[in-house]
């Protein structure tokens, strides 16, 4: 769960109108295909990187297609257009989010000098982290978020529980919203496909070429069990967060233009619904992902720059850019951030797609590897072996996954 589940989904109503959520979900079907092929080919490519992996589309690039130049060059990219464009947008989303919670008290308008504190303690506490190695209020702030995800969502759900009479009407809203001919001669269904699809890519980040640089770290079995754990992860995140959040949204403002735009009219609906308190904690709740948003497109960019380069003086001048894009995205403008991100999103995630269209063969081998293998009963273990065709396979070696064999043989001969 992040931000674009929350202040993206807003976002694509104040622009597209109700009709957006539906396209987000149509979106979902494809991008979880996306997300699954990026994900087992981050996992099949990932390489060795002290203890843990490294890996993503920059390494499958390399590895799957043969060009380290082609590689370099979405590395360079991605630091850019993600590391950089979409941590300027978490820090936009932590100033929406107290500027909204303060406004249940005062005008904000009143404080123009808070988003300018906001960058400065934002900039010095990510720097700290990422530059001074205070890892231990990431850990902290990291661990909260599980919780925070599961307080939205009962928030969520309390919303709808008190306004149940309605969601036959906030659903007829969505659907009339994306197909009706009115809105088709008004231009709605345009606005609401572009802004549903763009947003709905923002939220899960599916086939987008981030999720893959996390997924290469994971220690599994078989590269196909956690490409199927990251398409849960887009049915979760569009299927039931962004729902709700469209329903704490279409009760207190069946006209979303008249709200406020993006995380303003979450809070704003929340007030209508539950009290100015909610408004707070959501301010808090988003505050923790944005926050662990940024610590995590570090971390995308941090393996992205270890592709092109081990030497340490270009890994801190990298933190130090990180660090200035979060002041940065705390002082301007929320369209502004989101216009950055948008156009940004863009460019990565078409490159990427046509990268995992062309090494879709190679998943869809390894799922057929995986079904052969659960079919006999067995927990799925792959060794490059298998697939002695594929080359740059460097990390599926048996002594890689001797801990998954052993737990394996145990359990045979227990069950014996």
């Amino acid at each position: 769960m992040g931000t674009g589940n929350v202040s993206g989904v807003a976002g694509a109503f104040f622009i597209g109108g109700p009709g957006a959520v539906v396209w987000m979900w149509i979106m979902c079907l494809f991008t979880s295909a996306a997300s699954f092929i990026e994900s087992t080919l981050a996992q099949l490519y990932k390489v060795r990187a002290e203890d843990t992996y490294k890996g993503g589309p920059a390494f499958y690039i390399h590895r799957g297609l043969g060009t380290r130049g082609f590689g370099a060059f979405f590395a360079l990219l991605f630091i850019f257009c993600f590391a950089l464009a979409f941590t300027s947008l978490q820090a936009n989303t932590i100033t929406d989010a107290v500027s909204g919670a303060v406004g249940t008290f005062t005008d904000p308008a009143g404080l123009p000098w808070l988003p300018f504190l906001l960058g400065i303690v934002l900039a010095l506490v990510t720097a700290g982290i990422v530059i001074g190695g205070m890892r231990r209020v990431a850990n902290v702030a990291q661990s909260m978020v599980p919780i925070m995800a599961v307080v939205y969502l009962l928030v969520g759900l309390i919303v709808i529980g008190m306004n149940v009479g309605e969601v036959p009407r906030v659903f007829g809203q969505m659907f009339e919203g994306a197909f009706s001919p009115q809105a088709a001669v008004g231009g709605g269904i345009g606005a609401a496909i572009v802004n549903g699809v763009q947003r709905g890519m923002l939220s899960n980040e599916a086939g987008m070429g981030s999720v893959p640089n996390v997924a290469a770290t994971a220690s599994v079995s078989h590269p196909v069990k956690q490409g199927l754990v990251q398409t849960l992860g887009v049915y979760f995140d569009t299927l039931l967060v962004c729902t709700i959040t469209a329903f704490i949204v279409l009760v207190a403002f069946p006209d979303p233009s008249t709200g406020g735009e993006g995380l303003v009219m979450v809070q704003e609906s929340l007030t209508a619904s539950l009290g100015a308190w909610s408004a707070v904690l959501l301010g808090v709740i988003m505050l923790l992902l944005a926050f662990t948003s940024v610590l995590g497109n570090y971390s995308y960019g941090e393996a992205n720059v270890h592709f092109l380069t081990a030497k340490r003086g270009w890994h801190l001048t990298f933190g130090v850019s990180v660090v200035a894009m979060v002041f940065i995205g705390s002082v301007i403008s929320v369209e502004l951030a989101w216009s950055i991100a948008g156009v940004t999103m863009v460019v990565i995630a078409l490159i990427n797609l046509v990268v995992i269209t062309i090494l879709a063969p190679t998943a869809m081998r390894l799922l057929r590897d995986y079904r052969a293998k659960a079919a006999k009963g067995e927990d799925p273990i792959f060794l490059s072996s298998d697939m002695p065709d594929l080359a740059n396979v460097d990390t599926w070696a048996p002594e890689d996954v001797s801990d998954y064999v052993d737990i394996r043989d145990r359990a045979s001969t227990d069950g014996s």
